[in-house]
Parts: C-alpha cells; structure tokens; sequence
C-alpha cells in the first residue's frame, strides 16, 4: 500500500508532465490507443465515483453558512466561461465542431484539479471544494441548456440526451461513491491516498485515445484551437478573480474563485463531446487537459509567494476538507 501511495502522490505531482508525454505518443504512434476511444464514458464515471469516495458532508455546508460567495462562484463559472467560449468561437472563426466543443468546455463544471490549485495557491480551500461539488450537481440541468442556447447554431443539441449522459457519468458514479464511503468509511479511509493514481491514469487514457482519433485534425487545426484554448482559460481566470474584486471579497475568495471559473472538468467535456458532437469537437477538451494542468500550477505558485490574511487561512484550514486530487 506504500508503494502504492508513492505512485499515486507522483502521479498526482506530475499530472501535466504524463498528460503531455501520452498526448505525444498518442499523436506519433496513434494505432495502439484507437480502440480506447470505446471507453472514454466508463473511464469518467471511474474519475467521478473516486470524487464520491472523497466527498463530506463538510464539502456542502459552506453553501449553507455562506451562500453568498458560493453561488457568486458558481454562477460566474457558468455565465464567464460559455459566454468567453462563445466569443472566442466568433473571433477566431472556428469551424463549427470545434467552436461547439470549445462552448461545451465552457459549459461543464469546474475541473477536480482546481481544489488542489486552490490549496498551493492558499486560496479558500472549502469555498472551492463547495463550488465543484456544487457546480458538478447542477451540470446535468446547467449544461444541455447553456449548450441549447450558445452552441446550437452550429451543431444540433439534444438537451435530454446529454442531461442523461451528465447522470449517468457523473451524479450516479458520485452517488455510488458517497453511498460506498458511508457504509465502509474505515476502508474508504485507507485508500483514499490511491485514489488520485487511478484518476489520473483514467484521465490519461481519455487523453490518449481522443488525441489518437484525431491526428490529422490536429495537424490542421492545432495552432488555432491552442489558441483558443489558452485564451478561453486566460479568460475565465481573469474574469473569475475580477469578479471577486468587483464584489470586495477576500484575496483568498478571490483566488478560488478565479482557479475554480478558470479550471473545467476537461475529462466531462471529451466525453460529453464524443457522444454528442463528433471527436473534433471534443479536441477543446483534450488540449484543456494538458494546458489546465500547466496554468494552474504556475498561477498557484505564483500566489503561493504572496499572502493572504490570516483569517482567511484560518477560514479554510479548520473547515475539515482536503484537497485531494479526484
């Protein structure tokens, strides 16, 4: 089990570097990865059900305490990141599949990972904890509609069809992992430090096989979808972190709010892609899994050097949440 846990922090530490380096294998000797496309839905709801396992009742009660930053959150990342998506979309022109997968990143909820860049950033760690998990209960009904009214002009929506695939790879893994921890939490316990191996090496293999399915298209559109991309994070992290400015909430609700609008549950966004729209269009989501994992740590490393007060550190080190990556 010591062995295991030392993969699993290694694996964890150095998510973005595997990401990359299984992208590139993937694009170069594509052959071997095709027939992993066949179980990118299974291998999210594998990613979900070990958010489940970490889950406590403690992630929920900051909506109830404190609302107020909560929803702020929550509704900025679901009006900043499709609405920047969208423009974004226009500006650069982007053919129609990719300009809905890259409003379809926009739409799902906040990336796993954004607890952990929240935690070494020393932002508000519960209120981040409480926007993912609040966020990821509300995608099922947020997303198909956001997607129904911005991306529908270039691909056809069929909101019941991806509400019942959200439910079906997040809210029941999730739920079978928080139903699991309550019936065995001893052995919940002891796993826990494993679960972020499984997770990233589920993540890898959604990475490998839609960067594999899609060589040629990534050899035409690479430069511009990067772009895009890069833009659209750059957007949500700015755009997060002046909303909290322009509500004077803390430094340290800021920084949550800006990595937790700025960071998308990529592994969703493939999924949710290849089912509905086509593996181009699921190309936004893959380069979001490589590029999340490297702005995210420079912009947490970058606030880690720059304190925050003190009751705001005390705020998010007594709230009994951990920032396990999921």
């Amino acid at each position: 089990m010591k062995l295991l846990e030392t993969i699993s922090n290694l694996a964890g530490k150095y998510f973005a570097v595997w990401v990359i380096l299984v992208a590139a294998v993937a694009y170069f000797v594509p052959a071997p990865f095709l027939p992993l496309g066949a179980y990118i839905t299974i291998l999210l709801g594998v990613v979900m059900f070990g958010m489940g396992l970490t889950l406590k009742p403690v992630d929920f009660q900051l909506v109830l305490k404190k609302p107020l930053p909560v929803i702020t959150g929550v509704l900025a990342q679901f009006l900043i990141m499709p609405l920047g998506a969208f423009l974004i979309a226009y500006i650069l022109g982007l053919p129609a599949e990719l300009a809905a997968g890259l409003v379809l990143l926009g739409s799902v909820p906040g990336g796993t990972a954004s607890n952990v860049m929240v935690y070494l950033a020393k932002g508000n760690l519960a209120l981040s904890v409480a926007m993912t998990s609040l966020s990821t209960i509300l995608a099922p009904i947020a997303t198909p509609l956001i997607l129904l009214g911005l991306a529908g002009q270039w691909l056809p929506v069929n909101p019941v069809a991806m509400f019942l695939s959200i439910v079906q790879v997040i809210i029941l893994p999730i739920t079978v992992g928080l139903v699991i921890r309550k019936l065995f939490p001893g052995v919940v316990e002891k796993s826990l430090n494993v679960i972020p191996l499984i997770s990233v090496l589920a993540i890898i293999i959604i990475v490998s096989a839609v960067v594999s399915a899609n060589v040629e298209n990534i050899a035409a559109s690479g430069a511009i979808i990067f772009t895009a991309v890069i833009l659209h994070n750059l957007f949500g992290l700015g755009l997060g972190y002046g909303t909290g400015v322009l509500l004077k909430l803390d430094e340290g609700t800021r920084r949550a709010i800006s990595i937790e609008v700025g960071m998308q549950n990529s592994g969703l966004g493939v999924a949710l892609a290849s089912a509905h729209f086509g593996p181009l269009a699921a190309l936004p989501s893959v380069i979001a899994a490589v590029w999340h994992n490297i702005s995210g740590p420079i912009l947490a490393t970058f606030w880690s050097k720059k304190p925050v007060a003190v009751e705001v550190e005390e705020e998010y080190r007594s709230a009994d949440v951990s920032p396990t990556v999921r």
